[in-house]
């Protein structure tokens, strides 16, 4: 049990409660997320299980898809609908192209600033317990993407949206500055996600479902294996000698031969399709072990 399987987070649990959900569903301590949802959020949350916990590190910067629904009229401190609302109610009926040009400045890059009620840490705390002990939260803007932001619907107060970003991009705070620039201000009264990375809404599954599938003894039926992670490190084929030198860190020779364009991290797989490590290029065909599962 080695590898990612992916789950459609249920509205209201945290990230970590799933993965609670999923240590007593697989009998393994060993298991991680792949970059955190909000509880109001449901969707794609990758797990990783087993030795691929390791593999983490190599995730932090996954593109991610959401599908979101902006309600207009009031904001709340915490951006989206599980937060209190710190302006009046006000009466809004959209017109789509305003919608539209408000949320032109939102596609491509720009700085954000994190709500302040978010895991982002502040001196080693997350900002979101700081701002419910009603502290002050300065968090400073990062550098986020937005590949493609499209307005499916707009009806009423509400407009959906469609969204590709970059890993660190909050749509509670879109929403929120889109409230500000119209006026009336706006919170994230729903959010989706339908892929994170490589991993679609496609292949998860519902916690109910994995508990089914658990208990039947078919959990590896739904894991990704480790050997599949990662695409876009190409893969190299080790014998078992080759195999036990880059367990004892010994650096290791790739095939000349074989298309790599000069990746910098390569796959080293056994015959018997087991990821044994991460190999990082030292020299043309030559890498060293920088993590081994």
């Amino acid at each position: 049990m080695d590898g990612v399987i992916v789950v459609d987070k249920p509205l209201g649990w945290t990230s970590h409660d799933v993965v609670n959900k999923m240590r007593r569903i697989a009998g393994m301590r060993k298991v991680g997320h792949l970059g955190t949802l909000d509880p109001g959020a449901t969707g794609v949350l990758p797990l990783v299980i087993g030795r691929a916990t390791r593999l983490a590190q190599f995730y932090t910067r996954n593109d991610k898809l959401y599908e979101g629904v902006i309600r207009f009229g009031f904001s709340t401190n915490t951006y989206d609908a599980e937060g209190e609302p710190t302006s009046p109610e006000t009466p809004v009926v959209l017109d789509r192209d305003i919608v539209e040009a408000a949320l032109s400045r939102f596609r491509g890059e720009f700085m954000q600033t994190p709500p302040p009620v978010s895991a982002k840490k502040i001196a080693g705390k997350p900002a979101y317990e700081l701002a419910r002990k009603n502290q002050i939260v300065e968090l400073k803007p990062v550098a986020v993407e937005v590949y493609s932001l499209d307005v499916v619907r707009v009806e009423g107060n509400e407009a959906e949206v469609r969204v590709h970003c970059s890993a660190g991009t909050y749509l509670r705070g879109v929403a929120h500055e889109v409230g500000q620039i119209l006026g009336c201000g706006a919170h994230l009264k729903s959010l989706r996600r339908t892929a994170s990375g490589d991993f679609k809404i496609e292949a998860a599954r519902t916690l109910e479902q994995l508990a089914e599938i658990g208990a039947a003894g078919k959990l590896q039926e739904v894991l990704i294996p480790a050997a599949q992670l990662l695409p876009e490190f190409p893969m190299e084929m080790v014998d078992a000698i080759t195999a036990g030198q880059i367990r004892n860190g010994r650096d290791f020779r790739v095939s000349p031969f074989q298309g790599r364009r000069g990746s910098r991290y390569v796959k080293a797989v056994t015959p018997q399709g087991d990821l044994i490590a991460i190999g990082e290029a030292r020299l043309p065909h030559l890498y060293h072990p920088v993590l081994v599962l």
